[in-house]
């Protein structure tokens, strides 16, 4: 089981960030690694559909266009490197070196990634936590590049705009200089978990090694008394509620 004791709590509620190494096994590791292999080998994604995966704002002008990031909430899609296809929209490297991300759903569809994120010790973390009705909001799978950086923060959120709008996505909000001297760098071994708080500002940094990195990511959400956005562009769907980590 994972609980957290008591000074672990105590730090994550005073951090907003708590490293749990070996929270996964090397067999585990092992397995997700193996299925992400055959869901990259087995992809089908039209051409027109082949989509880089940014926040920047030109870029989301350019996923406006298309459904295929707009309605992967309930779905397991692809998202692509900048600089991985040709006009036509051909790979100019190899598939599995081109993937940004894989998400959004991958808890709900994947069998792997469904026994990883309902576990028992991720609920027994959760509890830990005080989660009474935690829903999975959303997971991805992230391929961090060689030389290739990125970086997470709250002051922005992506919404959705009114219907009939164009684009159909926006930004709420902008993202200030932060001061890197704040930043607390925090290594972590194969098979570690980050527990980070939502409100929690953080970042990765570009990948210097020769090899990517990967990780696996998931959201919760405290259901009980909790009213989700009708703004954001992520939308709980018929087919795909938000699934309820207890079971």
């Amino acid at each position: 089981m994972a609980c957290l004791s008591s000074s672990q709590l105590q730090k994550f509620q005073e951090d907003g960030f708590l490293v749990l190494e070996g929270f996964l096994s090397a067999d585990e590791c092992v397995v997700m690694q193996q299925r992400i292999g055959e869901l990259v080998a087995n992809m089908d994604v039209p051409l027109h559909s082949r989509t880089i995966f940014s926040t920047q704002d030109e870029q989301l002008k350019v996923l406006d266009n298309r459904d295929y990031f707009w309605n992967s909430g309930d779905k397991i899609r692809f998202f692509f490197e900048k600089g991985v296809f040709d006009e036509k929209g051909n790979f100019l490297v190899p598939p599995e070196k081109s993937i940004n991300k894989i998400g959004h759903a991958l808890h709900a569809h994947d069998p792997v990634f469904r026994s990883v994120t309902h576990s028992p010790k991720v609920q027994a973390l959760a509890k830990s936590l005080g989660l009474q009705m935690p829903v999975v909001v959303q997971s991805m799978y992230i391929f961090k590049q060689p030389h290739l950086g990125g970086e997470g923060g709250v002051s922005r959120r992506l919404i959705r705009a009114t219907a009939g709008s164009i684009p159909v996505t926006s930004f709420l909000g902008s993202e200030p200089a932060w001061d890197n001297s704040l930043f607390v760098p925090t290594p972590v071994q194969r098979g570690a978990l980050i527990l980070i708080h939502g409100e929690v500002v953080h970042k990765s940094e570009q990948n210097l090694s020769d090899r990517s990195r990967h990780a696996y990511t998931f959201h919760l959400m405290e259901a009980l008394g909790t009213v989700w956005s009708p703004e954001n562009w992520l939308q709980p769907t018929a087919e795909l509620p938000f699934p309820p980590l207890y079971t």
